[in-house]
Parts: structure tokens; C-alpha cells; sequence
């Protein structure tokens, strides 16, 4: 792990972020760069995915036209991004740019999560955005085929369910690029940091700051391998593996959710088991739970009883807050599965797996054509169904199996963009904030992207597993990112610890 401390380095980070002249890059052609934005207060209606109950005052709402393909820019076939603003309670010399990853999560409502952060906004316009495919920006579609791939079980391993898990990934995958024809091959990390580069220009900034949270890690990554002289300062929060592909990255993904929900989630139900009665230890815990999973899958309703339970479960375990619903859903679902009365069970299972993970059309199109549509996918059927045993033999029974459902890009037949070589060399410092048992973007990747991307910078957050941590609650962690998104203070690499469990 590097250990290096950047006051040499402030210099180039500071440099350029007034706001003055600002010319394009040379790739812009005029008619995109000398756009207006037309900035209106946000209705809720424009806000995908808006946390219910959010305070949305004070947000602005505005399009802009962007290439369909920055390959040919001059071809005048546009896209249209949305995008939103949270003014600066100060005068304005920085605008920090903020993704919530996916990828294809629609991030116009996302400023709002900043509100809080003072220090921050004092000078410091914070821009939301709904990148290209999903939002309110120009959408792509997989026609509700997605749900396909989330129907049947992985750990059922007879040869007919995998055969069939396999041919409906073949299906989403047949679905999605006869959707989108030409344009779906145009969705991808190439593309989206050049209408953030327009964005830039449009803003009238020489450069930019970010905050990307987890898959929004890499189209930071991208952007500051892609435009250095452009890039401020870069916050990568829960980081993806941005250093290799997209495969390998959630190749990570069964560890990390094993390791949430064994070490995190279990041995604090039982703690609670005076409330819960589902076991006093963790290894107890999952043993009842897979009693009540198992009863799912031999009464299943719509065939997919238990796939809807786990869904729930992998969504919740992203932040510790809402481990006691967790854990009152699987009491309320044993209670029901006891009683005779899965229907409700399974309604209950479905809504919570709604609030934390249900994704739209768009979103779920965005993701595919992102992650399939750049870096060659490698394997086969037969190895795909061999690396999911591995997995389900290694104890990895919560996500383990997911391979398989996950092998949409095995089956997309049109050639991938190759992806750039990023190695951090001539970028200014990133910072890499991460928690050690973050279970969407496992430890082990990001430490990984750390130590290949020249001048990143890592804080670990100890004792703590929530994907998302910069202005969530850890004064800690906030302390140290303002300091470096505020005051261009580059820190070490260094430690501290997370916030205490939630008591129910």
C-alpha cells in the first residue's frame, strides 16, 4: 500500500478550478459547446429514483444535446441528458459532479444527498446527472426481459434448470440489442465521460470534481485517465476494480456479499435474539433461514419463492440501518411459511426487494449494454456452470450461485469496445474511500485499483461494511473527504473506524 503523503501535489489539484474562460476540448463541436443550459426548478415527476420523503427545494433542473455517437460528432444526431444543480450557498467557483453508480443509475435527484455538507456547498455547485440511457435522458430498453434472468434458483443443480438459467441470460441478451439497434452499442463508460466533458464545457469550468459511488467509480476512473488536465478532485466511493474489466470486477461480488451476511448480519441477529428468536449465534441464524428458504422452494409461488427472499436479503445488506427490517422480514416470512400462508410471505419479500433493488427498464438496459458492450467476456457454458459449483462449494450460498444468472454478456454477439488501459500515470491524486466488508464491491478489488492507479490515495473505513459512506453519517469520513474536495488537502493512506450497528 502506497504511503504517501501529496502537499506537493496541491498545487496541480487547486490550479483551475475558478471559474473563468473555459475553453472545450478540441473533440466539441461548436453547436453542442456553445449551448445554454436553461436552469428551472425540479418536479418531483423529473427525479427517478428520489428517496421517498426527500426535500427537493432548492434543486435545479436542466437538459443539454449531446453526439449520439463522440465518434462522429459532426452527424448532428443528438441525445439528451438530464441533469440537475444545487447552487452553492456562497458564490460559485467549482462544480462537483456526482454518479450513483450501477451501472445506469439515474442520478438527477442525487444532489440531494449533499444538503448537509456545509462545508461543501459553500462555493461548490453540486450537479446530478441521469446518464445516457436511463432517467430522464434518452432511454434504452431490454423490454422487461431482464426479469427473466431472476426467476429460477442456481442452487438447484439439475442440468435442465441450469440449461434453462443460461437460455433465459441467452434471451435478456437477444432481447436487449434487438431493442436498441444501433444505439445500445453507443451506451457505454466511452461515450458517457465525453457528454460529461461537454457538461464541463457547459458549466463554464476549466475543470471538474467528482463523486462517484460504486459503479460510479469507474466512469471517474475513466474520466481522469481520459481527460487529466480536466480532472479535480476525484472521490471513488465503495470502488468497483476500475483497473480491470467488468467481469472480473463481479467476479467479486459472491465473497463480498458472503462475508456481509455472515460476519456482519448474522451474529447481530442473534445478538437480538430476545426480540427475533431466530437463533443465538450467527451459524444458527443461517441455519434457519435456509430452513425457511427450503420451504420456499418446495411451495413456491410463480416459481420463484426463495430467488424473490434472496433478492430482499443481497438489497439490504448494503447498509446497517436497515438490518432490523431485515430481520423482521425473515421473521414475518417464517412466520408465514409456519402458519401455511407463503402468499403474504412472498408479497412481503417482494416489496421489501422493491424498496431496496427493483430497477427500471432503463436502468436494467443501461447495465447490460454497459457491461456487455465494453471488455471481452471469457468463457463458456460449461465453465460458467463450473465456476458456480465453486462457488456453492466454497460456501458462497447467498450470491454464489449468481454466476450463472449473470451470464447475460456469454451470449451478446456484438464485438465489444476495448477497454483503455487505466493506470492512474499523469493523473492528479484520486481518493479511494472503502469499508472492509462492503458486499457489492468487494475489499479486495478496490485494493487492487489502488495499488495499480498511480497517486490514488485510500481511506479504509474499519469495522464497517455499507456500500456508500462519504456524507452518510461518519463524521470521520466526511471530515476527510471536504478537506480534500474543499481545501485540497490530499491525505495518506489511512484508517478509521466505521459507526457502531443499529440497536432494533
Amino acid at each position: 500500500m502506497k504511503r504517501l503523503m501529496a502537499v506537493g501535489m496541491l498545487p496541480v489539484i487547486v490550479a483551475g478550478l475558478v471559474a473563468g474562460a473555459t475553453p472545450a476540448s478540441a473533440s466539441i463541436p461548436a453547436h453542442y459547446a456553445d449551448q445554454k443550459l436553461a436552469w428551472r426548478p425540479c418536479a418531483e415527476e423529473e427525479l427517478i429514483s428520489l428517496p421517498p420523503g426527500t426535500d427537493i427545494g432548492g434543486l435545479e433542473c436542466a437538459t443539454y444535446r449531446t453526439p449520439r455517437d463522440w465518434d462522429r460528432p459532426h452527424e448532428r444526431q443528438d441525445l439528451t441528458i438530464a441533469i440537475s444543480r444545487l447552487k452553492s450557498t456562497e458564490p460559485s467557483t467549482a462544480s462537483l459532479l456526482t454518479n450513483p453508480g450501477g451501472p445506469g443509475g439515474a442520478g438527477r435527484w442525487q444532489p440531494t444527498m449533499f444538503r448537509g455538507q456545509a462545508k461543501l456547498r459553500e462555493h461548490q455547485d453540486i450537479i446530478g446527472i441521469d446518464v445516457r440511457g436511463t432517467g430522464k435522458s434518452t432511454n434504452v430498453t431490454c423490454r422487461g426481459a431482464v426479469g427473466a434472468i431472476r426467476q429460477l434458483d442456481p442452487r438447484d443443480r439439475d442440468p435442465r434448470n441450469l440449461a434453462q438459467i443460461l437460455a433465459n441470460a441467452e434471451y435478456v441478451a437477444k432481447s436487449c440489442q434487438n431493442a436498441n439497434g444501433e444505439l445500445g452499442p453507443l451506451i457505454t463508460t466511452y461515450q458517457t465521460i465525453r457528454d460529461f466533458d461537454l457538461l464541463r464545457t457547459l458549466l463554464g469550468r476549466d475543470k471538474i470534481n467528482w463523486v462517484g459511488y460504486s459503479g460510479g467509480t469507474w466512469l471517474g476512473a475513466h474520466y481522469a485517465q481520459r481527460f487529466p488536465q480536466r480532472t479535480g478532485r476525484f472521490v471513488l466511493d465503495s470502488s468497483t476494480e476500475f483497473t480491470t474489466d467488468w467481469q472480473k470486477t463481479f467476479d467479486r461480488q459472491p465473497v463480498g456479499f458472503e462475508r456481509r451476511w455472515r460476519q456482519d448480519f448474522l451474529p447481530w441477529m442473534a445478538r437480538y435474539d430476545a426480540k427475533y428468536h431466530f437463533g443465538t449465534s450467527g451459524e444458527e441464524v443461517r441455519q434457519t433461514y435456509e430452513r425457511v428458504r427450503y420451504a420456499l422452494s418446495r411451495n413456491p409461488i410463480d416459481g420463484k419463492g426463495q430467488m424473490d427472499l434472496d433478492t430482499a436479503i443481497i438489497y439490504l445488506l448494503y447498509k446497517k440501518a436497515v438490518f432490523p427490517a431485515l430481520a423482521d422480514l425473515l421473521v414475518k416470512i417464517r412466520a408465514a411459511v409456519e402458519n401455511g400462508a407463503p402468499e403474504q410471505a412472498m408479497a412481503d419479500a417482494r416489496a421489501a426487494a422493491k424498496d431496496a433493488g427493483d430497477f427500471s427498464d432503463a436502468q436494467d438496459a443501461t447495465f447490460w449494454n454497459t457491461v456487455c458492450g465494453e471488455g471481452r467476456f471469457i468463457g463458456t457454458r460449461e465453465s460458467l456452470i463450473r465456476e458456480s459449483q465453486r462457488n456453492l462449494d466454497r460456501g458462497l450460498l447467498l450470491a454464489g450461485g449468481g454466476t450463472l444468472n449473470a451470464s447475460v454478456c456469454l451470449f451478446w454477439d456484438k464485438e465489444p469496445r476495448p477497454l483503455p488501459k487505466l493506470d492512474g500515470k499523469g493523473v492528479p491524486p484520486v481518493l479511494i474511500v472503502h469499508s472492509e466488508h462492503d458486499p457489492a464491491t468487494a475489499i479486495e478489488g478496490a485494493r487492487r485499483a489502488h495499488a495499480k492507479f498511480a497517486n490514488s490515495r485510500m481511506l479504509t473505513v474499519t469495522g464497517e461494511g455499507d456500500h456508500g459512506l462519504y456524507a452518510d453519517g461518519n463524521p470521520a469520513v466526511d471530515e476527510i473527504v471536504n478537506a480534500y474536495l474543499v481545501d485540497g488537502i490530499v491525505p495518506a493512506d489511512q484508517s478509521v473506524p466505521g459507526m457502531p450497528l443499529p440497536v432494533p
